[in-house]
């Protein structure tokens, strides 16, 4: 795959505006000035160049569930209806996913979008599995069940209308305000206790936000959708991860708009930068922020020990040092202060039916 870069500005609503190459490939080009322009992006040969259509790809499910180990993580059971997020949240650590593929992490994640056919039905096979044990199940863990192409396409919808008719629990964690669609099937489950969202809050600053998160709901949006998740009754919690030095800091009233909405919980990560990500986070610091790019980066390393990341299980989520010591006690400050539990909302394994699914083939 070759490396070219398209001035960011010529992109409109995208995190990225260059196809990173991935760690698996055998050759990687570098745009060359042959003094027309080109390289350096001042040239007209960019001036009328279109901003990048999604194009979504789609691949036969062949599960649903896919099973965490990782000790780190407290859930065991996820979900997730696409790979790829158009979104283009910069700091995503599932960009190096796409090189699995032979993608870019970079500018392929977040138009390049794979979307799992037939997912609500092997959903359904596999809670009809005579050895199956119920569990929460994560939704939207690793790409957005609620990214832009959701609205056409209904992957998430039609897992979740399984869930529901077997009172399977789930909890998800969204950035997209096309959850409250859902509603009819989330309120009742939030109201038995088989339901709990979690909205994603980075920063309160709209301007960092849309560089950030060029194409989720702007914040002030999400603080709506946590005020009606939590009218509906369902059990609604913040996300404010990642944490970025120097960056959002904003944290404490985050937390505090997120609670006067209706937030019962919330939690936090530190920034995560693994594989293909570190450069490409540098790259958009020292477009967007060149004059604390070097600090950011800095402090990054008090994090993670020395480098750009550190993927021990131990440290990962929180980094080490007296800068996550810092950012842990702002943190539980904050929640003690507003109330915020830092646990997962308990939900209930009991209900589950999963004999409600024989002959249900108008969930889908």
């Amino acid at each position: 795959m070759a490396e070219y870069r398209i001035p960011p500005q010529a992109i409109k609503g995208r995190g990225l505006a260059w196809h990173q190459p991935h760690r698996f490939e055998r050759e990687a080009r570098n745009a060359f000035d042959d003094g027309w322009g080109g390289a350096d992006g001042e040239g007209a040969a960019f001036a009328e160049v279109p901003p990048p259509a999604t194009q979504v790809t789609w691949e036969t499910a062949r599960s649903a569930i896919a099973r965490n180990e990782s000790p780190d993580i407290g859930f065991t059971y996820g979900l997730n209806p696409y790979r790829g997020c158009e979104h283009g949240c910069i700091y995503c650590y599932a960009r190096p996913s796409h090189s699995y593929l032979n993608l870019s992490p970079g500018l392929d994640f977040e138009t390049r979008i794979i979307a799992k056919h037939g997912l609500a039905e092997r959903l359904r096979d596999e809670l009809l599995a005579p050895r199956y044990v119920p569990e929460r199940l994560a939704v939207g863990t690793v790409t957005d069940a609620y990214q832009p192409v959701e609205r056409e396409l209904r992957l998430t919808r039609a897992a979740l209308s399984v869930l529901h008719a077997a009172s399977h629990p789930l909890a998800m964690v969204t950035k997209g305000s096309g959850v409250e669609r859902d509603l009819d099937l989330l309120a009742p489950m939030g109201q038995q206790r088989l339901a709990a969202v979690y909205v994603t809050i980075t920063t309160l600053d709209a301007a960092l936000a849309r560089r950030l998160e060029p194409r989720a709901a702007a914040p002030h949006r999400r603080l709506r959708t946590i005020r009606t998740l939590a009218d509906a009754g369902v059990p609604v919690g913040v996300s404010v991860s990642p944490q970025i030095p120097f960056l959002n800091d904003d944290m404490e009233q985050v937390l505090e708009a997120a609670a006067d909405a209706g937030a019962r919980a919330a939690f936090y990560q530190v920034l995560r930068l693994p594989w293909e990500l570190a450069p490409m986070f540098r790259d958009w610091l020292a477009l967007h922020y060149p004059d604390r790019a070097a600090r950011v980066m800095a402090r990054m390393h008090d994090l993670r020990g020395g480098k750009d990341y550190d993927a021990d299980f131990a440290t990962r989520m929180k980094g080490q040092g007296v800068w996550a010591d810092l950012l842990r006690q702002r943190f539980a400050k904050a929640c003690a202060r507003l109330g915020l539990n830092r646990d997962s909302e308990p939900l209930d394994l009991s209900r589950f039916r999963p004999a409600a699914l024989r002959g249900q083939a108008d969930l889908f």
